[in-house]
């Protein structure tokens, strides 16, 4: 019998005459651990470290970029140019720029109101700004609602419209581009884009188009969400980047990144907030963390050559990009945080002989929390739930 390889102790396990279960399973997993599970935990195990290493020294690496920049660096309007808009007795509203709000939705019955509210109650010359409602809703009751929203901020002097598509054809990327191609959306210099479950403060406007109109190199203006990011968009910058994309789900980093290939620059306001919604429903949270999770490995896949063929973007931007942005923050970090602590770390319970260093399992993990903690400190809680 010692002779016999393992693959027959296991048929024989499986053939044997006795009824006990439990035991023929403790004689496969006897078997099998050591010449098959051990070395490929023990692999899995290394991976991860390595992975793990990877992740900490990113981690590393922006904190002291963060600080160095909050300690050195000078505030951001003195390094961009700055000037509020004021009316003007000769010229008037002129002196304001267009600009386009689109609000995205699709069968948003919990905030719609909410949303289109606070894009109507934006501070800026009422012919001057254009609202657009993108409904890509399938659900007749709630674009009932939607439409009947509009048509009473239409009532009260606001120039808004309601557009509505034949098909979903490229989801939320097909709308924006679609909302686009009207008349008066072209007519406009500046775009600001809010999901449905945006509510910007009234002098979002006032804070973020000035430094668009005196700085002509900036695509995009950025500002926190209470959970995320928003931004305002220059026009030129989104046609000169070739458009709205549907080609994955997370079409506003598409953009962003060919914007930046173009040569535009970004601006990120982390004082400047916007409230938004969390998802109403399990269901829609799951899909969003999946969109947000899967979305930029896939993009990461379709722009990878486009980035290193590239000629308007230094070396070491393109290795940012490539190594720093998208393979350890998006790629990494998700692989390692799943497979390390909901595979790899289980299954040692039960292999003692695969020994998983402090340093792995305690160390780095803390340290990188903390790090996260530091930089978005109002979400310390968070960090360790």
């Amino acid at each position: 019998m010692q002779d016999y390889p393992t693959l027959a102790y296991v048929m024989e396990a499986f053939t044997g005459t006795g009824g006990d279960i439990v035991g023929q399973i403790k004689i496969i997993w006897t078997q099998l651990k050591a010449p098959l599970v051990v070395p490929l935990l023990t692999i899995s195990l290394t991976i991860c470290l390595v992975m793990s290493i990877m992740l900490f020294i990113e981690r590393v690496y922006m904190g002291l970029v963060t600080g160095y920049i909050k300690l050195f660096r000078k505030p951001t309007r003195k390094r961009y140019k700055f000037e509020p808009f004021k009316d003007d007795i000769e010229l008037g509203s002129s002196v304001y720029p267009l600009v386009l709000v689109q609000v995205p939705m699709f069968n948003e019955k919990e905030v719609y109101r909410l949303s289109i509210g606070a894009a109507c109650e934006l501070t800026w010359p009422s012919d001057r700004i254009v609202i657009q409602v993108l409904d890509d809703s399938t659900d007749p009751i709630v674009k009932g609602v939607v439409q009947v929203e509009c048509q009473k901020w239409a009532s009260k002097g606001k120039n808004i419209h309601y557009q509505v598509r034949d098909n979903r054809k490229g989801y939320k990327a097909g709308a924006l581009k679609e909302g686009l191609k009207h008349q008066y959306a072209n007519q406009c210099e500046y775009v600001a884009i809010f999901d449905a479950d945006f509510q910007p403060e009234p002098d979002f406007l006032l804070q973020t188009i000035p430094y668009h109109h005196h700085n002509p190199e900036l695509g995009l203006v950025q500002t926190r969400w209470k959970f995320g990011t928003a931004g305002v968009w220059r026009m030129a910058a989104i046609e000169g980047a070739g458009g709205w994309q549907d080609r994955t789900t997370v079409e506003d980093m598409d953009l962003a990144v060919r914007a930046t290939l173009k040569g535009w620059k970004f601006l990120y306001l982390g004082n400047i907030k916007v409230k938004s919604e969390l998802p109403s429903t399990f269901k829609a949270f799951r899909y969003q963390q999946h969109r947000w999770s899967c979305g930029p490995a896939n993009l990461f896949r379709k722009m990878v050559f486009e980035i290193i063929r590239n000629k308007r973007v230094t070396l070491w931007k393109k290795l940012y990009v490539i190594y720093s942005f998208f393979f350890v923050r998006k790629i990494i970090a998700h692989i390692v945080t799943f497979t390390l602590y909901c595979v790899v770390l289980p299954m040692a319970i039960l292999v003692p002989e695969v020994a998983i260093p402090k340093w792995g399992s305690v160390y780095i993990p803390i340290t990188i929390t903390l790090l996260n903690a530091v930089a978005t400190p109002r979400f310390l809680c968070l960090q360790f739930y």
